[in-house]
Protein backbone atom coordinates (compact mmCIF):
# COMPACT_ATOMS: atom_id res chain seq x y z
CA UNK A 1 0.00 0.00 0.00
CA UNK A 2 2.87 2.20 0.27
CA UNK A 3 3.02 2.71 -3.23
CA UNK A 4 -0.26 4.59 -3.54
CA UNK A 5 -0.87 7.19 -5.75
CA UNK A 6 -1.43 10.81 -3.82
CA UNK A 7 -5.33 11.04 -5.15
CA UNK A 8 -5.94 7.05 -3.92
CA UNK A 9 -7.82 6.24 -0.72
CA UNK A 10 -5.76 5.49 2.01
CA UNK A 11 -6.34 5.26 5.95
CA UNK A 12 -4.54 8.69 6.10
CA UNK A 13 -7.07 10.31 4.58
CA UNK A 14 -10.69 7.87 5.03
CA UNK A 15 -13.48 9.49 6.74
CA UNK A 16 -13.62 5.93 8.96
CA UNK A 17 -16.46 4.69 10.21
CA UNK A 18 -19.61 5.47 11.89
CA UNK A 19 -19.28 3.82 14.86
CA UNK A 20 -15.18 4.41 15.81
CA UNK A 21 -13.14 1.32 16.44
CA UNK A 22 -9.76 0.36 17.41
CA UNK A 23 -7.69 -0.10 14.46
CA UNK A 24 -7.11 -3.66 13.01
CA UNK A 25 -3.61 -5.64 13.72
CA UNK A 26 -1.92 -7.34 11.02
CA UNK A 27 -4.68 -5.72 8.04
CA UNK A 28 -5.57 -2.58 6.39
CA UNK A 29 -8.86 -0.99 7.18
CA UNK A 30 -10.36 -1.79 4.13
CA UNK A 31 -8.89 -5.41 4.10
CA UNK A 32 -10.90 -5.75 7.49
CA UNK A 33 -14.27 -4.06 5.23
CA UNK A 34 -13.58 -6.93 2.68
CA UNK A 35 -13.08 -9.64 5.30
CA UNK A 36 -16.32 -8.71 7.05
CA UNK A 37 -18.17 -8.37 3.72
CA UNK A 38 -16.71 -12.04 2.65
CA UNK A 39 -18.22 -13.33 6.22
CA UNK A 40 -21.46 -11.53 5.81
CA UNK A 41 -24.47 -14.06 5.26
CA UNK A 42 -25.53 -12.25 2.48
CA UNK A 43 -22.15 -12.58 0.63
CA UNK A 44 -23.01 -16.49 0.93
CA UNK A 45 -26.47 -15.87 0.07
CA UNK A 46 -25.32 -14.63 -3.39
CA UNK A 47 -24.04 -17.96 -5.15
CA UNK A 48 -28.19 -19.02 -5.02
CA UNK A 49 -28.85 -15.87 -6.66
CA UNK A 50 -29.66 -15.01 -10.47
CA UNK A 51 -26.96 -13.52 -12.97
CA UNK A 52 -28.60 -14.46 -15.90
CA UNK A 53 -29.64 -17.87 -15.73
CA UNK A 54 -32.08 -19.14 -12.55
CA UNK A 55 -29.76 -21.70 -10.43
CA UNK A 56 -31.45 -24.86 -10.90
CA UNK A 57 -30.62 -24.05 -14.83
CA UNK A 58 -27.21 -25.18 -14.91
CA UNK A 59 -24.43 -25.21 -12.49
CA UNK A 60 -21.99 -23.64 -15.14
CA UNK A 61 -23.71 -20.47 -15.38
CA UNK A 62 -22.58 -17.63 -13.49
CA UNK A 63 -24.82 -16.80 -10.12
CA UNK A 64 -24.42 -13.46 -8.43
CA UNK A 65 -21.27 -14.81 -6.01
CA UNK A 66 -19.32 -15.99 -9.12
CA UNK A 67 -19.45 -12.73 -10.64
CA UNK A 68 -18.96 -10.62 -8.00
CA UNK A 69 -15.64 -12.92 -7.59
CA UNK A 70 -15.13 -11.64 -11.40
CA UNK A 71 -15.24 -8.33 -10.95
CA UNK A 72 -13.20 -8.37 -8.41
CA UNK A 73 -10.16 -9.89 -10.05
CA UNK A 74 -10.76 -7.44 -12.98
CA UNK A 75 -10.76 -4.07 -10.53
CA UNK A 76 -8.23 -5.53 -8.49
CA UNK A 77 -5.95 -6.11 -11.34
CA UNK A 78 -7.11 -2.93 -12.94
CA UNK A 79 -6.49 -0.82 -9.21
CA UNK A 80 -2.57 -1.87 -8.86
CA UNK A 81 -1.39 -1.03 -12.56
CA UNK A 82 -2.78 2.58 -11.78
CA UNK A 83 -1.68 2.91 -8.14
CA UNK A 84 -4.81 2.96 -6.68
CA UNK A 85 -6.38 0.99 -3.46
CA UNK A 86 -6.62 -2.34 -4.67
CA UNK A 87 -8.43 -3.75 -1.21
CA UNK A 88 -10.56 -0.52 -1.52
CA UNK A 89 -11.22 -1.91 -4.80
CA UNK A 90 -11.72 -4.92 -4.15
CA UNK A 91 -14.38 -4.85 -0.97
CA UNK A 92 -16.79 -2.06 -3.42
CA UNK A 93 -16.87 -5.47 -5.88
CA UNK A 94 -17.46 -8.07 -3.26
CA UNK A 95 -20.49 -6.04 -1.80
CA UNK A 96 -22.24 -4.19 -4.99
CA UNK A 97 -24.65 -7.12 -5.18
CA UNK A 98 -25.20 -7.85 -1.79
CA UNK A 99 -29.07 -5.79 -1.71
CA UNK A 100 -29.96 -7.90 -5.33
CA UNK A 101 -33.31 -9.62 -5.25
CA UNK A 102 -33.34 -13.14 -6.51
CA UNK A 103 -34.19 -13.77 -9.93
CA UNK A 104 -31.85 -10.90 -10.90
CA UNK A 105 -33.22 -8.13 -12.92
CA UNK A 106 -36.47 -9.43 -13.38
CA UNK A 107 -37.00 -9.49 -9.31
CA UNK A 108 -35.79 -5.87 -8.54
CA UNK A 109 -38.09 -4.60 -11.39
CA UNK A 110 -40.93 -6.79 -9.45
CA UNK A 111 -39.83 -5.75 -6.25
CA UNK A 112 -39.54 -1.76 -6.92
CA UNK A 113 -43.21 -1.77 -8.71
CA UNK A 114 -44.77 -3.52 -5.54
CA UNK A 115 -42.85 -1.21 -3.35
CA UNK A 116 -43.65 2.46 -5.36
CA UNK A 117 -46.05 3.37 -2.77
CA UNK A 118 -43.52 3.02 -0.05
CA UNK A 119 -41.06 4.62 -1.83
CA UNK A 120 -39.59 2.09 -4.37
CA UNK A 121 -36.87 -0.38 -4.29
CA UNK A 122 -33.06 0.19 -5.77
CA UNK A 123 -30.79 -2.51 -5.05
CA UNK A 124 -27.55 -0.44 -4.52
CA UNK A 125 -29.68 1.51 -2.15
CA UNK A 126 -30.61 -2.18 -0.81
CA UNK A 127 -27.04 -3.40 -0.95
CA UNK A 128 -26.15 -0.10 1.62
CA UNK A 129 -28.94 -0.87 3.72
CA UNK A 130 -27.53 -4.24 4.14
CA UNK A 131 -23.78 -3.66 5.25
CA UNK A 132 -24.93 -0.69 7.23
CA UNK A 133 -28.60 -2.49 8.99
CA UNK A 134 -29.52 -5.94 8.16
CA UNK A 135 -26.00 -7.65 9.03
CA UNK A 136 -26.34 -8.63 12.54
CA UNK A 137 -23.11 -10.11 13.51
CA UNK A 138 -21.30 -7.65 16.07
CA UNK A 139 -22.05 -7.15 19.53
CA UNK A 140 -21.22 -2.90 19.29
CA UNK A 141 -23.22 -2.00 15.82
CA UNK A 142 -25.96 -3.43 13.47
CA UNK A 143 -24.85 -4.02 10.11
CA UNK A 144 -20.95 -4.31 9.04
CA UNK A 145 -19.71 -0.78 10.23
CA UNK A 146 -17.92 -0.33 7.23
CA UNK A 147 -15.34 2.59 6.03
CA UNK A 148 -17.38 5.35 4.44
CA UNK A 149 -15.42 5.21 1.13
CA UNK A 150 -16.67 1.27 0.90
CA UNK A 151 -19.89 2.75 1.76
CA UNK A 152 -20.17 5.40 -0.71
CA UNK A 153 -18.68 2.88 -3.45
CA UNK A 154 -21.13 0.53 -3.13
CA UNK A 155 -24.18 3.57 -3.49
CA UNK A 156 -23.60 3.90 -7.02
CA UNK A 157 -27.01 5.66 -7.79
CA UNK A 158 -29.26 7.80 -5.59
CA UNK A 159 -32.03 10.06 -6.70
CA UNK A 160 -31.87 13.37 -4.41
CA UNK A 161 -34.62 12.51 -2.55
CA UNK A 162 -33.24 9.11 -1.41
CA UNK A 163 -29.64 11.20 -1.15
CA UNK A 164 -31.03 13.51 1.71
CA UNK A 165 -31.85 10.49 3.45
CA UNK A 166 -28.50 8.89 3.58
CA UNK A 167 -26.21 12.01 5.33
CA UNK A 168 -23.04 12.32 4.78
CA UNK A 169 -22.75 9.24 2.43
CA UNK A 170 -25.47 11.23 0.14
CA UNK A 171 -23.84 14.18 0.30
CA UNK A 172 -22.44 14.10 -3.65
CA UNK A 173 -25.24 13.03 -5.10
CA UNK A 174 -26.42 16.71 -3.94
CA UNK A 175 -23.74 18.39 -4.64
CA UNK A 176 -22.83 17.26 -7.73
CA UNK A 177 -19.55 15.39 -6.77
CA UNK A 178 -17.98 12.13 -8.62
CA UNK A 179 -16.77 9.21 -6.09
CA UNK A 180 -13.31 7.81 -5.91
CA UNK A 181 -11.55 6.71 -8.40
CA UNK A 182 -11.79 3.15 -6.42
CA UNK A 183 -15.60 2.94 -7.02
CA UNK A 184 -15.17 4.99 -10.53
CA UNK A 185 -13.21 1.47 -11.60
CA UNK A 186 -15.65 -1.34 -9.62
CA UNK A 187 -18.41 0.18 -11.74
CA UNK A 188 -17.12 -0.28 -15.06
CA UNK A 189 -15.10 -3.54 -14.06
CA UNK A 190 -18.36 -4.50 -13.38
CA UNK A 191 -19.75 -3.80 -17.06
CA UNK A 192 -16.32 -5.32 -18.32
CA UNK A 193 -17.13 -8.60 -15.96
CA UNK A 194 -21.04 -8.71 -17.10
CA UNK A 195 -20.73 -7.97 -21.00
CA UNK A 196 -17.96 -10.40 -21.42
CA UNK A 197 -18.97 -13.69 -19.44
CA UNK A 198 -22.56 -13.06 -20.72
CA UNK A 199 -21.51 -14.08 -23.98
CA UNK A 200 -19.61 -17.21 -22.56
CA UNK A 201 -22.72 -18.02 -20.71
CA UNK A 202 -25.28 -17.28 -23.17
CA UNK A 203 -22.98 -19.28 -25.59
CA UNK A 204 -23.29 -22.17 -23.29
CA UNK A 205 -26.73 -21.57 -22.68
CA UNK A 206 -27.28 -22.05 -26.42
CA UNK A 207 -29.36 -18.81 -26.73
CA UNK A 208 -27.60 -16.81 -28.72
CA UNK A 209 -24.67 -18.42 -31.15
CA UNK A 210 -21.68 -17.80 -32.88
CA UNK A 211 -22.88 -16.94 -35.63
CA UNK A 212 -24.72 -13.54 -34.69
CA UNK A 213 -21.53 -12.80 -32.71
CA UNK A 214 -20.00 -12.60 -36.00
CA UNK A 215 -21.88 -9.53 -36.88
CA UNK A 216 -20.28 -8.12 -33.66
CA UNK A 217 -16.73 -5.96 -34.15
CA UNK A 218 -15.50 -6.81 -31.15
CA UNK A 219 -16.00 -10.22 -30.95
CA UNK A 220 -15.56 -11.73 -34.52
CA UNK A 221 -11.56 -9.37 -34.35
CA UNK A 222 -10.96 -11.19 -31.25
CA UNK A 223 -12.36 -14.61 -33.21
CA UNK A 224 -10.29 -14.20 -36.01
CA UNK A 225 -7.42 -13.30 -33.95
CA UNK A 226 -7.42 -16.21 -32.07
CA UNK A 227 -8.22 -18.62 -34.96
CA UNK A 228 -5.17 -17.27 -37.41
CA UNK A 229 -2.89 -17.95 -33.42
CA UNK A 230 -4.57 -21.41 -33.03
CA UNK A 231 -6.00 -22.74 -36.20
CA UNK A 232 -6.79 -26.33 -34.98
CA UNK A 233 -8.43 -25.08 -31.54
CA UNK A 234 -12.40 -25.53 -31.77
CA UNK A 235 -14.94 -25.46 -29.02
CA UNK A 236 -14.93 -24.17 -25.78
CA UNK A 237 -11.65 -23.65 -25.86
CA UNK A 238 -11.77 -21.40 -28.95
CA UNK A 239 -14.86 -19.63 -27.05
CA UNK A 240 -12.74 -19.14 -23.75
CA UNK A 241 -9.59 -18.44 -25.47
CA UNK A 242 -11.92 -15.70 -27.76
CA UNK A 243 -13.67 -14.09 -24.49
CA UNK A 244 -10.43 -14.04 -22.43
CA UNK A 245 -8.76 -11.47 -25.80
CA UNK A 246 -12.11 -9.74 -25.43
CA UNK A 247 -11.48 -8.82 -21.69
CA UNK A 248 -7.91 -8.45 -22.00
CA UNK A 249 -8.73 -5.77 -24.73
CA UNK A 250 -10.83 -4.13 -23.10
CA UNK A 251 -9.08 -3.85 -19.35
CA UNK A 252 -6.46 -2.40 -20.58
CA UNK A 253 -7.97 -0.05 -22.65
CA UNK A 254 -9.38 1.37 -19.54
CA UNK A 255 -6.04 1.49 -17.34
CA UNK A 256 -4.20 2.93 -20.28
CA UNK A 257 -7.25 5.51 -20.90
CA UNK A 258 -7.93 6.47 -17.22
CA UNK A 259 -4.28 6.74 -16.87
CA UNK A 260 -4.13 9.70 -19.32
CA UNK A 261 -7.00 11.05 -18.26
CA UNK A 262 -5.76 11.11 -14.46
CA UNK A 263 -2.31 13.01 -16.18
CA UNK A 264 -4.14 15.15 -18.33
CA UNK A 265 -6.42 16.46 -15.54
CA UNK A 266 -3.52 16.80 -13.18
CA UNK A 267 -5.24 15.68 -9.66
CA UNK A 268 -3.12 15.46 -6.68
CA UNK A 269 -5.17 14.09 -3.67
CA UNK A 270 -8.82 13.27 -3.49
CA UNK A 271 -10.37 16.01 -3.16
CA UNK A 272 -9.12 16.93 -6.97
CA UNK A 273 -11.36 13.42 -7.74
CA UNK A 274 -14.45 14.33 -5.83
CA UNK A 275 -14.56 17.53 -7.70
CA UNK A 276 -13.14 16.65 -11.84
CA UNK A 277 -15.44 15.18 -13.82
CA UNK A 278 -15.27 11.01 -14.20
CA UNK A 279 -11.76 10.07 -14.47
CA UNK A 280 -11.85 6.07 -15.05
CA UNK A 281 -13.66 5.27 -19.12
CA UNK A 282 -12.96 3.70 -21.91
CA UNK A 283 -11.67 5.09 -24.91
CA UNK A 284 -13.94 6.29 -27.15
CA UNK A 285 -13.54 3.52 -29.57
CA UNK A 286 -13.67 0.53 -26.74
CA UNK A 287 -16.49 2.35 -25.20
CA UNK A 288 -18.51 2.45 -28.68
CA UNK A 289 -17.59 -1.40 -29.01
CA UNK A 290 -18.39 -2.04 -25.08
CA UNK A 291 -22.33 -0.20 -26.11
CA UNK A 292 -22.79 -2.20 -29.38
CA UNK A 293 -22.24 -5.58 -27.43
CA UNK A 294 -24.55 -4.28 -24.35
CA UNK A 295 -27.14 -3.80 -27.23
CA UNK A 296 -26.53 -7.05 -28.90
CA UNK A 297 -26.94 -9.00 -25.49
CA UNK A 298 -29.73 -6.79 -24.59
CA UNK A 299 -32.04 -8.00 -27.86
CA UNK A 300 -30.28 -11.18 -28.17
CA UNK A 301 -30.30 -12.79 -24.26
CA UNK A 302 -32.03 -11.12 -22.10
CA UNK A 303 -34.63 -10.42 -24.35
CA UNK A 304 -35.00 -14.12 -25.43
CA UNK A 305 -38.58 -15.69 -24.66
CA UNK A 306 -36.96 -17.95 -22.53
CA UNK A 307 -34.96 -15.71 -20.59
CA UNK A 308 -38.18 -13.67 -20.82
CA UNK A 309 -40.78 -17.25 -19.60
CA UNK A 310 -38.30 -17.47 -16.75
CA UNK A 311 -38.43 -13.23 -16.03
CA UNK A 312 -42.09 -13.63 -16.21
CA UNK A 313 -42.07 -16.70 -13.40
CA UNK A 314 -39.88 -14.74 -11.25
CA UNK A 315 -42.14 -11.53 -11.25
CA UNK A 316 -45.18 -13.49 -10.63
CA UNK A 317 -43.22 -15.22 -7.80
CA UNK A 318 -42.33 -11.71 -6.17
CA UNK A 319 -45.08 -10.34 -6.63
CA UNK A 320 -47.88 -12.96 -5.41
CA UNK A 321 -45.47 -13.00 -2.08
CA UNK A 322 -45.03 -9.24 -1.61
CA UNK A 323 -49.02 -9.47 -1.96
CA UNK A 324 -50.03 -12.05 0.56
CA UNK A 325 -47.53 -10.81 3.29
CA UNK A 326 -49.26 -7.06 2.83
CA UNK A 327 -51.98 -8.73 2.86
CA UNK A 328 -51.44 -10.30 6.03
CA UNK A 329 -47.99 -9.78 7.95
CA UNK A 330 -48.70 -12.64 10.37
CA UNK A 331 -47.57 -14.63 7.31
CA UNK A 332 -43.94 -13.21 7.46
CA UNK A 333 -41.87 -15.39 10.00
CA UNK A 334 -41.96 -14.17 13.44
CA UNK A 335 -38.64 -11.53 13.12
CA UNK A 336 -39.64 -10.14 10.11
CA UNK A 337 -43.52 -9.52 11.91
CA UNK A 338 -41.76 -7.57 14.41
CA UNK A 339 -39.90 -5.20 12.00
CA UNK A 340 -43.21 -5.05 9.63
CA UNK A 341 -44.97 -3.20 12.96
CA UNK A 342 -41.68 -0.71 13.68
CA UNK A 343 -40.72 -0.03 9.73
CA UNK A 344 -44.02 -1.11 7.58
CA UNK A 345 -43.49 -2.39 4.09
CA UNK A 346 -39.99 -1.84 4.08
CA UNK A 347 -39.63 -5.39 6.21
CA UNK A 348 -41.50 -7.15 3.28
CA UNK A 349 -39.04 -5.72 0.59
CA UNK A 350 -36.00 -6.64 3.62
CA UNK A 351 -37.38 -10.36 3.67
CA UNK A 352 -37.85 -10.98 -0.15
CA UNK A 353 -34.34 -8.86 -1.56
CA UNK A 354 -32.76 -11.78 0.78
CA UNK A 355 -34.01 -14.71 -0.58
CA UNK A 356 -32.38 -16.88 -2.43
CA UNK A 357 -33.75 -18.01 -6.36
CA UNK A 358 -34.24 -21.36 -4.40
CA UNK A 359 -35.91 -20.07 -1.52
CA UNK A 360 -37.69 -17.86 -3.14
CA UNK A 361 -39.81 -20.49 -5.01
CA UNK A 362 -39.97 -22.67 -1.61
CA UNK A 363 -41.68 -20.07 0.22
CA UNK A 364 -44.03 -19.63 -2.70
CA UNK A 365 -45.02 -23.50 -2.77
CA UNK A 366 -45.16 -22.90 0.89
CA UNK A 367 -47.67 -20.18 0.80
CA UNK A 368 -50.04 -21.09 -2.50
CA UNK A 369 -49.19 -24.70 -3.12
CA UNK A 370 -52.20 -27.33 -1.62
CA UNK A 371 -50.02 -29.75 0.44
CA UNK A 372 -46.93 -27.59 1.01
CA UNK A 373 -46.16 -27.49 4.64
CA UNK A 374 -44.11 -24.75 6.35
Amino acid sequence: MNNLASYAVSESNTRGRIVNEAPPSGRSEFQRDRDRIIHSKAFRRLEYKTQVFVNHEGDLFRTRLTHSLEVAQIARSIARNLRLNEDLVEAITLAHDLGHTPFGHAGQDALHQCMKAYGGFEHNLQSLRVVDILEERYAEFDGLNLCFETRAGILKHASRKNARNLSAVGERFLLNQRPSLEAQLANLADEIAYNNHDVDDGLRSGLINLEQLQEIDIFSRHWSAVKQKYPVLAGRRLIHETVRAMINTVATDLTVQSARNIADTGITDLSDVYAAAPLIGFSPAVKKAQQELKRFLHEHLYLHYRVMRMSNKASHIIQRLFDAFSANARLLPDKHQQKFKQIGHQAIADYIAGMTDRYAIKEYQRLFAVGQTD
